[in-house]
């Protein structure tokens, strides 16, 4: 240090002992506030012209004014040409800045000074979290109420104890506050100076001596300033979590809701099948019983007119043997009848049982209705052998619910990279090993030119669902993206980019936007993607098993998102296969 850093800083000290040890403990907040004033050195000189607030690493411009290194930085950050905000001189090349030591101590000994602020060091705050007052570290008997706190001796003193500060030489310099608990708390145990900074990117109170030394490059500022950032972060971080509570009281609301309809409709169900059976049931044997006793009485007036038929039948057999049995022609032929010798009756071949013949009907239709609901019963009955097992049937049901947003997905020729070919119907999508297909390619601002990908030509803003069938393929990306997704660059695998995508390589699965995390393995052949829009949630189904492949939730969309499809080349094997969107087709 120079003969006049030396002199200054003695200055300093000479001026801070003046203005804080010589004033008595019976002085008012007025008394210390004027003979603060009166100090060679006022706060004025040791604030940013930038910022306004005291320096944090203060550096010096070549034309002689002193900055926070950050303010200056982001200034010069901002502007065409590196010039000093406060006389406006210009600088040919943006100056090397370094934190000038002797006036970074100047603050931080300044700042020592200032610890009783109010957002930082109040005693009212220290009281409170104390319990109390701040106690005397001294008294042995009946601890008195400390009336000041010593930063050196990290030490609460009384009216009596804190005596010999004021007389003894050496302890006139040390630096008193009001009082504080907890000074061990205050003050750096590395270097025993007053922790006056903080490191915004370790999140750490630092002195002057540890931001020179091993935060040189970090973003330190004053505990004031952190404080009103984090104070303000933890109003915005309050609201939040309020609207969480909210939110999920309202999703517990609406469960609770849903399980009591469920319930209540369940029963209401049932209670309307098995009424339902009953009411066919009663209305099924009176039409039978009807029809039964209209068939019996078409019968039973069937069976009298034969039965009478019959008895003139026999009677005319009667009289045809005697007559065959007459031997004397003259008696023969005056005895034969002159008209028909048989009985009048009723034509057989018209005679028709309908009545038979509609109970048959109905009995038929019976028994294909009855073996309809056989079917269903015995469906019924596995279900409720599965809930009955603790089988869990919740996947059937909730890819189910899923494919009720399906929506109609078409590729788009013009999003599609040129090494991919697309079928006429825009449904199927594959890699060609056909090097001549770059030759001289019309590509359009929206075209893939890095990456074997293509999009849906709709793009949605609201919940949707499609599948497409992946097959025996070796590697694939399915997903949806961003309207604004890049195009002529290689989409980078991080959060973020506007891609949910699942990348699927021989045996196993990736979120795209980690790397190296597997999220599921085995193989699918058929992939459902669900978009719930406004739940923020991503979803990958394998649909043969109705499996959870993987799910991004938390999502935040700003734009419509577009169905992705990225086929990949050939380079884990055979993978020459389509891609291909298909139709749902739920299990009946």
């Amino acid at each position: 240090m120079t003969q006049e850093e030396t002199e200054s800083e003695q200055l300093f000290w000479e001026t801070t002992r003046i203005s804080t040890v010589n004033i008595s403990p019976s002085q008012t907040n007025t008394d210390r506030q004027m003979a603060s004033s009166n100090s060679l050195l006022s706060e004025d000189q040791f604030l940013c012209p930038i910022c306004l607030d005291v320096f944090t690493r203060p550096v010096s411009t070549p034309c002689g004014h002193n900055f926070c290194m950050s303010c200056i930085s982001s200034y010069w950050d901002d502007t065409p040409v590196s010039q000093c905000p406060v006389c406006k001189e210009t600088f040919e090349r943006r100056p090397d800045l370094r934190v000038n030591t002797f006036i970074s101590g100047l603050a931080s000994q300044f700042m020592s000074l200032q610890v009783t602020d109010s957002h930082i060091w109040s005693p009212d705050q220290q009281q409170a979290r104390c319990g109390g007052a701040v106690l005397c570290d001294i008294c042995t008997d009946t601890q008195q109420e400390a009336v000041k706190s010593c930063l050196e001796c990290l030490t609460s003193y009384c009216d009596v104890h804190l005596e010999p500060h004021h007389r003894a030489a050496g302890l006139k310099r040390h630096t008193l506050v009001d009082p504080l608990a907890s000074l061990q708390d205050r003050i750096c145990k590395e270097h025993a100076r007053c922790l006056t900074l903080f490191c915004i990117d370790d999140g750490v109170l630092l002195c002057d001596v540890c931001a020179g030394l091993r935060h040189i490059n970090h973003d330190v500022t004053s505990p004031r300033q952190a404080y009103e950032e984090k104070k303000a972060l933890l109003g915005d971080t309050e609201a939040k979590v309020q609207q969480m509570i909210q939110e999920r009281l309202q999703k517990v609301r609406v469960m609770k809701e849903s399980v009591e309809q469920s319930k209540t409709e369940s029963k209401e169900d049932l209670m309307r099948l098995v009424s339902g059976i009953q009411k066919c049931q009663t209305e099924l044997v009176k039409v039978m019983e009807e029809k039964q006793k209209a068939a019996e009485e078409q019968a039973d007036g069937f069976i009298s007119s034969m039965e009478r038929e019959i008895t003139e039948l026999q009677r005319t057999t009667v009289k045809l043997r005697e007559l065959k049995q007459t031997e004397d022609q003259l008696c023969f032929l005056q005895s034969f009848p002159n008209r028909s010798i048989l009985p009048h009756t009723m034509d057989l071949s018209t005679l028709s049982l309908n009545r038979q013949a509609e109970i048959h009907h109905v009995q038929k239709s019976l028994n294909k209705s009855v073996s309809q609901l056989r079917m269903l019963l015995d469906k019924m009955n596995t279900v409720i052998q599965k809930l009955s097992d603790g089988t869990d049937v919740s996947n059937d049901a909730t890819l189910e619910y899923v494919q009720q947003y399906e929506v109609d997905v078409v590729l788009d020729h013009d999003t599609a990279h040129p090494l991919l070919i697309l079928s006429d119907d825009g449904k199927q999508v594959r890699y060609s090993m056909d090097s001549a297909l770059w030759v001289n390619p019309t590509l359009s601002q929206n075209t893939f030119t890095v990456d074997l990908a293509v999009l849906g030509q709709r793009g949605f803003g609201h919940s949707f669902y499609f599948e497409v069938f992946v097959g025996g393929k070796t590697e694939w990306c399915l997903g949806v993206a961003k309207a604004s997704i890049q195009r002529r660059e290689a989409v980078v695998r991080s959060p973020h980019r506007g891609l949910w995508a699942i990348w699927f390589l021989k045996n196993k699965f990736e979120a795209f936007s980690s790397p190296n995390v597997r999220v599921y393995s085995g193989k699918v052949e058929r992939v459902g993607v669900f978009v719930d829009y406004n739940g923020g949630q991503i979803s990958f189904y394998d649909v043969q098993t109705a499996t959870l492949i993987h799910s991004f939730t938390g999502c935040v969309f700003t734009e419509i998102l577009h169905p992705y499809f990225n086929p990949c080349d050939n380079e884990y094997g055979s993978n020459l296969g389509p891609m291909i969107i298909v139709p749902v087709n739920p299990t009946e």
